[in-house]
């Protein structure tokens, strides 16, 4: 091939008029998968005689009948390793799950097989989905594509560096906390989490069954709504998942919307030039928009504080016989926060549960009372240094996660949808992101407003460190 699809829709079209053909695309995909090993470590397991395999039937597919083909048709995909496929493991970045042969297909999947992707591997992720900086004991770290020494975010760490590194031009990931939000921003790709009960997780490894969401990891902010329009709706099995009608398609004409810049906690203790982001977003979209400004909601803190007991203690919940079982299976780290889930009081839990809905009506109220959308940071610094965080059960390390999470935990525990977009880049090429928050089920509104953005800052994906030179866009902020 003569040169890579820059997006999914290319990618298919390409295929669809038989100028490229699966296989070519699918072994592209593999070589680069296999040549990243060393400086990406995003996959877990490269599935390369299954991939082909399935891009032949694609290619021949094509050839029988090319007017009912999937959207995705023949487009090679690389997912975190927590998606059951009939005949396949998932291992969960785990070493108690590590041989685990899956007797059935996650909803998402079968959709996105039924659309015509095809995948080439399970990718690298925090052990069973637990830990905001990607670390893993058992596989090692999936490494930043744009800086080796920077995290790359987790828990769907290998997804956002194999879509980062340009290895696919998606994947899913999952967040209850931050998951598929922390990656995006530290490896300069967008991410999405959809509203509470958008996506089905049938088939899809639980960690906290009330906070939960599956939602995908993209280059442009296109390429992921399509993917969150082809795995969204209910399917019959997960009980959680509401029957509503699907993501509306992304609006051009933004002039009506009213943007909230969000102050207050989300204000407080930026690196400079993270507020700089912020105050550049804001300016960009000045005259775009029917108006933008502060607004500020109510005690963020304490939302954030409720989110990781409600997570921790239904992660305890979900891991108890393990625990019990072989507990020195897990990693160090996992095995102590689940330690501490353990000890979480039951009142405290159900408590927390039965206050959420009226701290979701109290924030829609006040943040949401004059905005159509909020924009907040994703995280008060720049990626952190994998050694900052990669010293055990430390104080530093404990306030560095702490204040990781900090800006993304209130919407997983609210359910709010959010979109993270790369806005900026540090001097030193870093990228600096924000969360485009929508009020529940309108994600087709904070991702219309990212793809805007995405249009005026002229983004380009951020660029692998070992490729020529780092993207001139977004803006280097000093």
């Amino acid at each position: 091939m003569s040169s890579e699809p820059a997006n999914l829709r290319e990618a298919a079209a390409l295929i669809r008029a038989r100028k490229v053909s699966s296989v070519e695309l699918t072994e592209a995909a593999l070589n680069r998968a296999k040549a990243s090993k060393a400086r990406l470590n995003a996959f877990i397991a490269i599935e390369e005689e299954e991939a082909l395999l399935a891009a032949r039937q694609a290619d021949a597919a094509l050839a029988r009948d090319a007017a009912n083909i999937g959207p995705l048709h023949g487009v090679p995909l690389a997912h975190k390793d927590m998606y059951d496929r009939e005949g396949f493991i998932t291992g969960c970045g785990s070493k108690i799950r590590a041989g685990h042969l899956a007797t059935g297909t996650s909803t998402v999947m079968h959709r996105l097989v039924d659309a015509g992707a095809l995948s080439i591997g399970r990718l690298n992720m925090s052990e069973f989905a637990m830990g905001p900086t990607g670390h893993n004991a058992h596989h090692g770290r999936a490494l930043n594509p744009i800086d080796p020494t920077r995290i790359t975010g987790g828990s769907s760490s290998g997804s956002a560096a194999a879509v980062g590194g340009g290895i696919v031009l998606a994947a899913l990931g999952s967040d209850t906390g931050g998951s598929i939000r922390l990656p995006a921003a530290c490896c300069g790709i967008v991410g999405i989490k959809p509203t509470q009960g958008r996506v089905s997780r049938h088939g899809v490894m639980p960690l906290s069954f009330s906070q939960d969401c599956v939602g995908p990891l993209a280059r442009t902010v296109e390429d992921a709504y399509l993917i969150l329009q082809l795995i969204a709706g209910a399917d019959g099995y997960d009980t959680t998942c509401a029957t509503i009608p699907p993501p509306a398609a992304l609006a051009d004409d933004l002039s009506c919307l009213r943007i909230g810049i969000l102050g207050g906690f989300f204000a407080k203790g930026l690196d400079e030039v993270v507020a700089d982001a912020i105050a550049m977003t804001a300016g960009l979209l000045r005259g775009e928009v029917k108006a933008i400004g502060p607004v500020d909601g109510p005690d963020m803190p304490a939302i954030a504080e409720l989110a990781n007991v409600v997570a921790m203690a239904e992660a305890g919940a979900v891991h108890f016989d393990w625990m019990r079982q072989c507990p020195e299976d897990y990693g160090p780290q996992i095995r102590m926060r689940l330690s501490q889930s353990l000890a979480i009081p039951a009142p405290i839990y159900v408590r927390a549960l039965q206050i959420r809905a009226m701290m979701l009506k109290d924030f829609l109220a006040t943040a949401f009372q004059d905005a159509d959308l909020l924009i907040a940071p994703v995280m008060p610094f720049l990626p952190p240094r994998s050694d900052a965080v990669d010293i055990g059960d430390s104080p530093q390390m404990n306030r560095i996660v702490s204040a990781m999470t900090a800006f993304t935990r209130p919407f997983s525990f609210l359910g709010l949808p959010v979109v993270t977009l790369p806005v900026a880049a540090s001097q030193d090429g870093l990228p600096i992101a924000v969360q485009i928050i929508a009020k529940p089920w309108r994600e087709d509104l904070a991702a219309s407003l990212a793809r805007r953005l995405e249009e005026k800052l002229e983004l380009a994906p951020f660029q692998p460190i070992d490729a020529t030179g780092k993207g001139l866009n977004p803006p280097c902020l000093s």
